[in-house]
C-alpha cells in the first residue's frame, strides 16, 4: 500500500492504515489475532466512502458479518497461503445506508 499511514478509526479496537493501492483509498486492519473482527470490521466500514475499499486480515471468514451488510457492500474472501482469510470490502454505488454499524455482535462463524 503506497503512502501508509496509521489513522484513528472511531470506536476500533486495533490499528488501523489508510493509504493507496494504485489509485484507490484502501484501509487496512488486522484481526487475526484478536480485536474483535466485528466491531473492527463495522467501524472501518462506516468510514468508507463510494470508491475506498476496506481489506480486512482475520483468522476465518465472518460469516456472520456478511448477511449485516450485503445491502450496502459487495466483498470478497480468499484464503492467503499463511492460512488467514483477507476480506475485501467496497461500498455498492446504489446502496441506500440501511447498515447498522452498531450491530457488532456476531451470530455467525466461520467458512
Amino acid at each position: 500500500m503506497d503512502n501508509a499511514s496509521i489513522v484513528n478509526v472511531e470506536n476500533a479496537t486495533v490499528e488501523f492504515t489508510k493509504g493507496t493501492i494504485g489509485t484507490i483509498t484502501t484501509y487496512y486492519f488486522d484481526t487475526s489475532k484478536g480485536g474483535h473482527p466485528m466491531v473492527n470490521a463495522m467501524a472501518g466500514l462506516a468510514v468508507l466512502e463510494n470508491d475506498d475499499q476496506l481489506i480486512m486480515i482475520n483468522h476465518c471468514a465472518p460469516t456472520g458479518l456478511f448477511p449485516k451488510i450485503e445491502n450496502e457492500f459487495d466483498y470478497a474472501h480468499q484464503e492467503l497461503p499463511n492460512g488467514l482469510t483477507q476480506i475485501v470490502f467496497t461500498k455498492k454505488h446504489e446502496a441506500q445506508g440501511t447498515t447498522d454499524f452498531s450491530a457488532t455482535s456476531c451470530g455467525g462463524g466461520c467458512d
